[in-house]
């Protein structure tokens, strides 16, 4: 019995992954005439979808059909019950969480360069990328007022909002405004957000490719997913294997020029070990041929692990909002930092995501406050279940396991730093019963413990597949994205961060999808 051959087609760029980068990448490839780009997303379209395009409905996508909803492996200092909401529709995260707009802080962007080997990638070089994605309300000298990207600034028309940050002056954290350049180490304020006036979110999907859907050398290929990457007897990347449905038949999306890889920390270190690209001990375990020995591959997992505090309002909250967690609080938890080592998102909502099952009581009108952790020293990996694409990937992030005990402590110190805030005269009027942790939990241990078992993330993965020195055996990626021991095949999305980002990543993901698509057009000898 012969085998049918796949369905082949062929472009100059494939690009696997429709997000926040992918997106990005792929319209800004497809801007250089006579030149076709095919744009992969397993997920469907957003285009007419109010559930993902409305912001202020983004917390209807968590564990729904649009999110790959992975669940983490058993936790030794963590909790267990935790998942990763990532995105399984055009635009990726950017279409499914909220739309906390950051630039990345300068140090964080030098430190790549200066520290961890990342050429090209220090503020003197990123930052412009993020003046010509954003179109922002704001003036100033770096502000880009016609890129893709729309940026407005959180009205402040939530009162226990403005409460809320009258308290941190009270405290000892002044208003401060952000994006401006400068790294707000001591400071609170709305955020920015990336969000149209009509209250659509700003997306890398309406952003980058709602413009030029009728581009016509740009193919987007939806509801498709990635099986594995192809390679020639050369390790050339020669495209990839899709399928449109579980048990659907193979198809072959070759590319003349390069395959570009953007499926997230989770799902970009997946393919390549599904490609036989990874830790070879481990792709032989799963029954993966290895191609190239890559031990950096899944390694290095970052997140923002988040706890919760959450109060009972003695007013009646606001019904209305652009995204229900509108406020940003920066500060220090020791003398001397450059960057704040803790942040605080502010929610006009009940958040007992985590807390219900473990018993502490919730409230239909009330307001809380996320310490997170901004440069966790945790690391965590992603490995393979089996050689099968259908399995969901061992996700394993290692909450609360750096040896120093930093995250934990940084986690105690926010929860304090939270009760300090609400304790000021400005929150008399709002505050009400502290519903969790509750005033019995006092001491460090009993926070810790509290922590622990109720933990959530900010849904930040990063540093999977990471970019660093060419001599650096541990980043499978070197500075132009390119993944060492093969030709004609990159990455870019949050897996290529050295080290996260202090604030929210996503604009900083845009920014490298914008990076990728100069360094692609350069080589080709297009336009950088």
């Amino acid at each position: 019995m012969t085998t049918p051959q796949p369905e082949q087609q062929e472009f100059d760029y494939v690009v696997v992954g429709g997000g926040s980068a992918g997106a990005a990448v792929a319209a800004r490839l497809s801007e250089g005439p006579g030149v076709e780009v095919a744009l992969v997303e397993a997920g469907p379209s957003d285009v007419g979808l109010d559930v993902v395009l409305r912001l202020d409905r983004w917390m209807e996508l968590l564990e729904s059909g649009y999110d790959w909803d992975y669940p983490i492996e058993e936790q030794a200092a963590g909790n267990s019950f935790m998942r990763h909401a990532r995105a399984r529709v055009l635009g990726g995260c950017s279409s499914h969480n909220s739309c906390i707009a950051f630039w990345a802080p300068r140090e964080d962007l030098d430190a790549w360069e200066r520290e961890h080997g990342a050429t090209g990638w220090g503020a003197e070089h990123t930052f412009p990328l993020f003046t010509a994605l954003e179109t922002n309300e704001d003036d100033g000298p770096l502000h880009g007022k016609d890129g893709p990207v729309h940026l407005m600034n959180v009205p402040p028309q939530d009162p226990c909002g403005v409460a809320i940050l009258d308290a941190c002056e009270q405290a000892g954290i002044p208003r401060a405004r952000f994006n401006t350049g400068e790294t707000v180490v001591n400071g609170a304020n709305f955020f920015q957000i990336n969000r149209r006036a009509d209250g659509t979110r700003s997306s890398s999907s309406v952003s980058y490719l709602h413009p030029v859907l009728e581009r016509e050398n740009l193919h987007l290929l939806t509801e498709r997913q990635a099986t594995r990457l192809l390679l020639d007897a050369d390790r050339r990347c020669t495209g990839v294997e899709v399928v449109s449905g579980a048990f659907a038949r193979r198809q072959r999306l070759s590319a003349r020029r390069e395959v570009i890889v953007s499926a997230g920390a989770i799902d970009t270190p997946k393919l390549l070990m599904l490609s036989g690209i990874g830790p070879a001990e481990h792709l032989r375990e799963v029954g993966v041929d290895v191609v190239v020995d890559a031990p950096g591959v899944g390694e290095n997992l970052q997140d923002h692990p988040e706890g919760v505090i959450q109060w009972e309002a003695r007013r009646p909250m606001r019904q209305a909002s652009t995204q229900w967690w509108e406020i940003g609080i920066f500060t220090t938890t020791e003398p001397g930092l450059d960057r704040p080592d803790l942040m605080m998102h502010y929610g006009s909502v009940p958040f007992d995501m985590h807390t219900l099952r473990q018993g502490y009581p919730t409230t239909e009108n009330g307001f809380c406050l996320t310490p997170n952790v901004t440069h966790a020293r945790s690391r965590g990996t992603v490995r393979l279940r089996s050689r099968d694409f259908r399995d969901k990937p061992k996700v394993d992030p290692r909450y609360f396991t750096d040896a120093e005990g930093h995250d934990m402590r940084v986690m105690v110190a926010g929860l304090r730093k939270a009760r300090e805030i609400v304790s000021q005269p400005a929150m008399a009027e709002w505050a009400g019963q502290e519903l969790y942790p509750g005033p019995q939990a006092q001491s460090d241990e009993q926070l810790a413990d509290y922590v622990r078992r109720t933990h959530n993330t900010v849904y930040h993965p990063v540093g999977t597949v990471r970019m660093g020195a060419e001599e650096d055996p541990m980043s499978p990626l070197d500075p132009q994205l390119r993944v060492k021991g093969v030709t004609g095949l990159r990455v870019a999305d949050a897996s290529v961060m050295p080290e996260h980002t202090t604030v929210n990543p996503n604009i900083t993901v845009m920014m490298i999808g914008e990076k990728c698509a100069r360094l692609v057009r350069g080589s080709a000898g297009g336009t950088a």
